[in-house]
């Protein structure tokens, strides 16, 4: 591995990328950062409710790309491929980190009800199901309630990063009686602000703790 690990992030839509780029800044500057986007994947998988095949190979492209450029980890930003980075990550010899793995693990480990804003709706039937697995691993019977903010990512989309973070933290209270309160895609970090100002809870994003977990598992692999 170089002095500086080479981190290649896979994007599929744009609007990941400056909360994950602000997580390194912060968590780990260190760190040299290689953004790979296609934002067709997003936009297509936005129109059928499973994963098919030739979208997985489209998305196993990228991480193969990945590989050839000197990856020394890879971390996914987009939570609506689950089944195609479990794929990946069979394929590296390098960590590849799914989106939500960290933020399931700090959140869990504040308590058994745990609640989450998501803005893309595609992505909720696989990171509940990833939930409930990573639950049981953890050995532990925290139950997940999801509340889909309608909009609010198309306002992101459009510029509008204002309108979004109000209405994902004019949601929140309704989650207010969990232990923990989790802000699924990485787009939807930026609202964590005005989230937290509007509930006493704890509340964890992926790009924060996915940042943290991957230089653990990196600079641990070179100890």
């Amino acid at each position: 591995m170089t002095a500086r690990p080479r981190i290649v992030l896979l994007h599929a839509t744009p609007v990941a990328m400056e909360p994950v780029q602000q997580a390194f800044a912060t968590g780990w500057p260190e760190a040299e950062t290689v953004n790979l986007l296609d934002d067709s994947l997003s936009i297509d998988r936005a129109a059928t409710p499973d994963l098919p095949e030739e979208m997985t190979q489209r998305f196993l492209a990228l991480g193969r790309y990945a590989a050839r450029i000197g990856a020394d980890g890879v971390l996914v930003t987009c939570s609506a491929f689950g089944p195609a980075i479990d794929r990946l990550a069979a394929e590296m010899h390098v960590p590849v980190l799914k989106p939500n793995e960290a933020m399931f693990r700090a959140a869990i480990a504040s308590g058994r009800r745990i609640g989450m804003l998501a803005t893309f709706a595609p992505a909720v039937p696989t990171m509940a199901e990833e939930f409930t697995d990573f639950a049981a691993q953890a050995g532990t019977e925290a139950d997940l309630d999801t509340l889909v903010v309608a909009d609010a990512i198309d306002r992101l989309r459009a510029g509008d990063a204002a309108t979004h973070n109000a209405l994902v933290a004019a949601r929140a209270p309704d989650l207010a009686g969990c232990d923990a309160i989790m802000l699924a895609q990485f787009s939807t970090a930026r609202a964590a602000e005005a989230v937290r100002a509007a509930v006493d809870v704890p509340v964890f994003t992926a790009p924060e703790a996915a940042v943290a977990r991957l230089r653990q598992l990196i600079e641990n692999a070179g100890s």
